[in-house]
C-alpha cells in the first residue's frame, strides 16, 4: 500500500476548515457586478495549485489554494457554494464560497477511495455526489456527502463500471448520468492505466435516491478502448459525451457521442480533418442551451469545435494552444488554456500568464 496516500489523507483531515486559505492568501478582490462568473482550477507559474473565479471581464475575483492539482468544479445555487475536486487519484475536495461569507473547507476521501475529479449537488443542495474509486476492488463508486452537516460522508453506491469520471444530474432531479471510462487505476501506481487491453467503458443511468441501475450502455466491442470521459446536457435533454482513445494512435475512431434514456448510444460523424485534429482526445464538453450548440475541446490537438445540437453538424473549429476549459458564454463559448489565455465568445482574448488554467471551466449564473 502507498503510505503517502494515507499520510496525505490524514493530514487533510487534521487540517480541516481553512486549510486551503492558509496555503495561499486569497485575492482581496470584490466581485464585479456581472451576469455570470466562471470557476476553474489552476496551477500558478511560480508554483502551487488553486481554484479561481473569473469575472466576465476576465479578472480573478476570488482565489483559494489547493493542496495539489484540482480538476472540475460544481456549484450549488441553493447555498451558493462550490466544490472543487482533486484530479484523479487525488484524495481531497475543497468547498468554497466565492462571495467570501465562509472560509474554504477541505474534505478528505475515506480510506480505500480517491476522487475522480467530478461531482454534482442534489437539486435542494442537501447532498453532494462524487465519483470515486474503490481502488482495491477496481470498482467505480458514487460517494454521498451531507452538505448540511459539514459534508459528512453518509453512504455510497456503485457506478457499475470501472473508472467513473464525469457525472451529471438530469432534469428530473433524480437520474444521474455517469461516464464509466473503463480504465483501471490504483494509487500505488499513480496514474498508470492497468487494463488497456481489457477496457470496457460504459454509460450508466442511475437513480440517485436508491442507487439502482436504470440503464447501462456499452460501446461496440471494437471500440472498447474508447474511454467515455466528459459530458454536457443540451436544450433537449440529450447528454453529449466526449471520449479519449487508448488504442493505437493510427486509429481514428469517432470521439463525440450522444445518449438519451430509452435510446442506444450514437456516435457523431465529423469531417475527417476535424476528427484528426483532435488527436484522439476530447478534454472537455460544454453545452449552450440558449444557442442550441455544444462545444468539445482537445488540448492535445490545440483546437475546439462548436456543434449544432439539433443536426450534429460542426459549425466552427477554432485553433487555440492547450485549450481545454469551455463554458457557455452569451451566444457562444468561453475557452481557457494551459498557457493562461481566456477567449470570450466575441473573440476577444486576455492572457493571465501567471496562471495555467486546468481542464474545466464552469459558468456560474
Amino acid at each position: 500500500m502507498d503510505t503517502s496516500l494515507i499520510d496525505r489523507r490524514q493530514f487533510l483531515k487534521a487540517a480541516g476548515t481553512g486549510f486551503a486559505a492558509a496555503l495561499l492568501p486569497r485575492q482581496a478582490f470584490a466581485l464585479d457586478t456581472t451576469d455570470a462568473v466562471f470557476a476553474t482550477a489552476f496551477q500558478r507559474r511560480d508554483g502551487g495549485y488553486g481554484v479561481a473565479v473569473l469575472s466576465e471581464e476576465r479578472k480573478v475575483v476570488f482565489s483559494a489554494a489547493l493542496p495539489e492539482r484540482g480538476h472540475d468544479v460544481t456549484f450549488d445555487p441553493v447555498s451558493r457554494r462550490s466544490v472543487v475536486f482533486a484530479r484523479q487519484p487525488g484524495t481531497f475536495m475543497v468547498v468554497f464560497d466565492h462571495e467570501e461569507r465562509t472560509e474554504p473547507q477541505t474534505i478528505a476521501s475515506v480510506e480505500g477511495r480517491h476522487f475522480f475529479g467530478h461531482g454534482v449537488f442534489s437539486p435542494d443542495g442537501a447532498l453532494l455526489y462524487a465519483t470515486e474509486n474503490d481502488f482495491d476492488n477496481a470498482a467505480g463508486m458514487v460517494g454521498i456527502y451531507d452538505a448540511r452537516d459539514g459534508f459528512r460522508r453518509i453512504g455510497e453506491f456503485p457506478t457499475h463500471g470501472v473508472g467513473p469520471h464525469e457525472m451529471l444530474l438530469l432534469a428530473d432531479g433524480r437520474t444521474l448520468a455517469i461516464a464509466n471510462g473503463g480504465i483501471e487505476t490504483h494509487p500505488d501506481f499513480g496514474r498508470a492505466k492497468l487494463n488497456i487491453a481489457t477496457m470496457k467503458p460504459s454509460f450508466a443511468f442511475i437513480d440517485r435516491e436508491t442507487g439502482a441501475l436504470l440503464k447501462q450502455h456499452f460501446l461496440p466491442a471494437a471500440l472498447h478502448q474508447l474511454s467515455i470521459r466528459h459530458m454536457a446536457i443540451d436544450q433537449q435533454g440529450t447528454v453529449w459525451f466526449g471520449c479519449q482513445h487508448e488504442g493505437p494512435a493510427s486509429e481514428r475512431p469517432l470521439l463525440v457521442g450522444k445518449a438519451r434514456r430509452g435510446e442506444e448510444l450514437a456516435l457523431v460523424d465529423m469531417p475527417g480533418d476535424v476528427l484528426a485534429g483532435f488527436r484522439n482526445y476530447i478534454g472537455s464538453v460544454a453545452a449552450n442551451p440558449a444557442a442550441g450548440t455544444v462545444a468539445v475541446s482537445s488540448p492535445q490537438g490545440n483546437s475546439y469545435a462548436v456543434i449544432e445540437a439539433a443536426t450534429s453538424k460542426v459549425l466552427a473549429v477554432k485553433s487555440l494552444v492547450e485549450v481545454c476549459g469551455v463554458a457557455p458564454d452569451h451566444a457562444g463559448f468561453r475557452a481557457t488554456t494551459g498557457t493562461g489565455d481566456i477567449l470570450a465568445a466575441d473573440g476577444s482574448e486576455a492572457l493571465l500568464d501567471a496562471y495555467a488554467w486546468d481542464n474545466h471551466l464552469l459558468r456560474i449564473g
